[in-house]
């Protein structure tokens, strides 16, 4: 993986990968890496949270693996599981062998091997390391799930009990996203770097748009940056995000806008604003020109 020595040289390997990270997303990212630490990221939906570890395992030339965090999500889930089907299959195989008298007793070793084991993200991240594990939106766990996997923050190993202990050979890089619909655990908080993603301000978020949408005018660039800035000091049910300003501008290209113009902007509202109270606000507001 790279060794970085410095916040400005994760900038640039991260520039390199198409994002455009602020100081304090590149300090944040070197402190983890030189540290061993993950690194939890909190902030807005659309902040580009998700993204930094795609960019992240782009930059370190690693594999990326997600777990993607929801209610009710379980160690079976995000670790392990056995292959019952396959099982069940080896004891009718085992069973006909010995012509209808299985040794159960005797058989039972055989069900917990390494081929019957159905690595999840987690095992596969320790298995696989060097790589970028990705814990996306752990806020939407439960609070058990949570406490489930501060062992595996610190010690980067798990022990199953028909299998044994699995330890990664490398530790593997561990980013963790919260939209902040709940607050976090301390203990989580602890184990981890903590950095808060605001939305970029007007320049980088320019900057953003017309790297990752190449051709996107400048101007056209600009107004649209302005326009998203403007939607985010209102009281919407979903401000915009990085996300959607792009595809705000990508819808205006596609419409053939040089421009900025009311007509075409608000033709293609819906590629930036996901309620219908949002876009009335927006054009009470006057955003649309």
């Amino acid at each position: 993986m790279g060794e970085w020595r410095s916040p400005a040289e994760v900038a640039a390997a991260l520039d390199a990968t198409g994002y455009l990270p602020d100081e304090g997303i590149a300090t944040a990212v070197f402190l983890a890496l030189r540290m061993h630490r993950p690194l939890l990221c909190e902030g807005e939906p659309g902040t580009g949270k998700t993204e930094l570890a795609r960019s992240l395992a782009a930059a370190l030339g690693v594999r990326l693996i997600r777990l993607q965090c929801h209610e009710g999500i379980d160690a079976a889930q995000a670790l392990y599981d056995w292959d019952f089907p396959r099982q069940l299959l080896h004891l009718r195989t085992l069973e006909a062998a010995a012509g209808g008298a299985l040794d159960a007793d005797a058989a039972e070793p055989s069900l917990y091997r390494e081929r019957f084991l159905l690595a999840r993200p987690l095992l596969r991240a320790l298995r696989e390391a060097p790589c970028v594990l990705l814990v996306d939106e752990i806020d939407r766990a439960d609070d058990e799930f949570e406490a489930f996997l501060l062992e595996f923050l610190s010690e980067h190993a798990v022990s199953i009990p028909e299998f044994g202990e699995v330890r990664a050979e490398v530790p593997p890089v561990v980013v963790l996203t919260s939209n902040r619909t709940r607050e976090l655990h301390d203990a989580l908080k602890r184990r981890c770097l903590y950095h808060w993603l605001d939305h970029p301000d007007l320049a980088r978020e320019v900057a953003i748009l017309r790297r990752r949408s190449p051709g996107l005018d400048e101007r056209l660039a600009a107004q649209v940056a302005d326009a998203v800035q403007r939607m985010r000091e209102l009281e919407l049910v979903k401000p915009p995000g990085v996300a959607e300003a792009l595809d705000w501008a990508r819808a205006l290209q596609a419409l053939g806008a040089a421009e900025f113009d009311p007509e075409r902007a608000a033709a293609a509202l819906g590629a930036v604003l996901k309620y219908r109270e949002d876009a009335d606000r927006v054009r009470a507001a006057g955003l649309l020109g």
